[in-house]
């Protein structure tokens, strides 16, 4: 038992550390501190409803399953289940956080704050998440999933094509950041089915493969925010919302949308002016 607790402890170390880089990424700015906060208490509250719905969406499958879809194939019956009832209602759940969050405390938030903010939802989320997923469960399974962290890596993948599309103003990214870790998160599920490996084991090489996605995704994040600190890229500094005068630290100037710089810096100074978008970009810019 002990030894199951000290893996537990183990696997979520990165998880944390995560959180605690996104804390201090900003150390100085209150406003974005808070928005932190904030954030780590939705991805945590976010578990709760998400856990709960999918228990009843699971009975729902299940009697449908063997009642009206009986002859349904077993792997359909999976696909939906892990694309739907698991996948969808995790994404979108974290997802209307994250706009409920910019819309309750709206602030001088940069392409970068924005993937941070909803890098520490999804990172707070996938921890609250591996404490029912841990009981039972192997070493191996805790270590794999504290280590390759797809939360963190769906979340760095919504918030970067988010940024985007306020960037931009092109409404497509915006539906790139609910879909493509949808996708992405409903087929790892799916390539994890037994009824699908009893089909053929070569299909865990699909779960392998993304797993190695997941890793690659926490590099990228990790290089996003290494080089956009090292050489200030002016695209993901630049804010893209207006700040709300009761959110301002007094003798702070109010700023409006579209002239208001990323975050007043140390003595409280703007540091950037918005530009138009002249070139397309990647996360692994």
């Amino acid at each position: 038992m002990w030894l199951s607790i000290l893996i537990f402890l183990l696997s979520i170390v990165p998880s944390t550390l995560i959180i605690v880089w996104m804390y201090k990424r900003r150390k100085d700015n209150p406003l974005y501190k808070k928005a932190c906060t904030r954030a780590l208490a939705s991805g945590i509250i976010d578990a709760l409803p998400i856990l709960l719905l999918s228990g009843i969406l699971y009975l729902l499958t299940a009697i449908l399953k063997y009642s009206f879809f009986k002859d349904i194939p077993v792997l359909a019956y999976k696909a939906v289940y892990n694309f739907v009832v698991l996948a969808f209602v995790e994404e979108i759940i974290k997802y209307a956080s994250f706009r409920l969050l910019l819309k309750h405390k709206k602030g001088p938030y940069s392409w970068s704050d924005l993937v941070a903010l909803m890098i520490v939802i999804g990172t707070a989320f996938g921890l609250f998440e591996d404490i029912p997923y841990a009981i039972g469960a192997n070493a191996a399974t805790m270590l794999v999933r504290g280590f390759t962290m797809g939360h963190v890596g769906y979340a760095f993948i919504m918030g970067w094509f988010y940024g985007k599309s306020l960037y931009t103003g092109n409404k497509k990214y915006h539906a790139v950041a609910i879909l493509l870790p949808w996708a992405l998160h409903g087929l790892y599920d799916f390539s994890l089915s037994p009824e699908l490996i009893q089909v053929n084991e070569l299909f865990m090489l699909i779960a392998l493969a993304l797993a190695i996605l997941d890793v690659i995704l926490l590099v990228l994040m990790i290089r996003f925010f290494v080089r956009n600190r090292k050489h200030k890229i002016e695209r993901y500094r630049l804010s893209l919302f207006a700040v709300e005068p009761d959110d301002l630290p007094e003798e702070a100037p109010v700023h409006n949308a579209g002239d208001v710089q990323e975050g007043a810096g140390e003595n409280g100074e703007p540091q950037d002016t918005v530009s138009q978008p002249t070139e397309e970009t990647t996360p692994s810019d």
